[in-house]
């Protein structure tokens, strides 16, 4: 029996959020559990040293985790350790977004949060749960879409023109469904991730919330971590908003069904992206020290190494996928 485009969806939908939701389950805490129960690490790292016993830093990220930049901060800073005369331990990393990273810090079960909203790591810091954080390294967000383009965005659009015409076609395609192409749809990962963050400040400036609207059915809630939200994106042709780690870190498979309508391709500026869309699309990543830590030596130690332009900034520098740098440096 041949399925018309209308059933086909909702198919496709059932099938891509079911799988969304076996793999969370298996990797991610939800941060009312981060205080219950001890959160299981996502990857421990040992810098190749295969008598590293102890794990004397936990650090809880999303995207960078996912991206590898983790993985290079971890290996780099034990290497640097063993080499001022510490014994080899492991770093591990700890998977969850903003909101749930700044939560393991506060549950003792992370040393170090890398997160990316000033407001929310303030507030850590003025409760008593973290007691310090510095600027690890930029990354870029990237408004991204299908290739059909059904919000028609054009090149020199602002970023507020594209977030207008997403909100206007979509509430039209709501009110009449196309027929000769996909409808404009847009994926919000609606998680209290920062990205989840930046994309809802998006649509405040131009005074739209439909999140809030029953009638918005257009606004895809789908709370996953990066790479699985984009991937979702690329199947069911939608719009949606990641960074530049996520994008370079997917499989072609995903991006070459999507394009970027916005972000900087130029990362070597924390000020401007190439629309001149004045610091508007940044995302900059910075890294809260707990209060509470497994070794306050190693975890300060990670803090000083981090922003120094020979240690983590440097790190940060040669991190490459596809022959293409990730993220921007602090101290650029």
């Amino acid at each position: 029996m041949k399925l018309n485009s209308d059933f086909r969806r909702p198919l496709l939908f059932l099938s891509v959020f079911l799988g969304g939701v076996i793999a969370q389950s298996s990797t991610a805490s939800s941060p009312a559990s981060t205080a219950s129960a001890t959160v299981a690490p996502q990857a421990i790292y040992n810098g190749g040293y295969q008598d590293a016993t102890e794990t004397l830093l936990r650090i809880a990220n999303g995207g960078a985790g996912q991206s590898g930049m983790v993985e290079a901060f971890a290996n780099a800073f034990i290497k640097y350790s063993v080499g001022k005369g510490s014994k080899p331990f492991s770093v591990s990393w700890i998977l969850g977004d903003t909101t749930q990273s700044l939560g393991f810090i506060a549950a003792k079960q992370a040393d170090i949060a890398l997160t990316y909203s000033a407001a929310a790591e303030n507030q850590s810091i003025a409760s008593g749960a973290s007691v310090k954080k510095e600027l690890a390294f930029v990354d870029h967000f990237y408004l991204v879409g299908p290739k059909s383009n059904p919000a028609q965005l054009m090149d020199n659009d602002s970023v507020s023109d594209v977030m207008n015409k997403i909100v206007m076609s979509g509430n039209a395609d709501v009110a009449k469904p196309p027929s000769d192409r996909p409808a404009t749809r847009f994926l919000s990962r609606y998680d209290k991730s920062a990205t989840n963050i930046k994309e809802s400040e998006l649509f405040i400036s131009i005074g739209q919330v439909p999140w809030a609207y029953t009638y918005s059915t257009w606004y895809h809630q789908y709370p996953r971590f990066p790479l699985q939200a984009l991937e979702a994106a690329s199947v069911l042709s939608e719009y949606t908003l990641t960074d530049r780690g996520t994008w370079l870190s997917s499989a072609a498979s995903v991006t070459d069904k999507l394009v970027i309508y916005q972000g900087a391709k130029n990362i070597t500026t924390t000020t401007t992206d190439d629309k001149g869309n004045s610091a508007v699309l940044l995302n900059p990543c910075t890294a809260v020290l707990a209060a509470t830590t497994t070794n306050k030596e190693i975890s300060d130690s990670f803090m000083d190494w981090l922003v120094s332009k020979d240690g983590g900034q440097q790190v940060v520098k040669d991190f490459q996928k596809n022959g293409q740098q990730l993220y921007t440096p602090a101290s650029s």
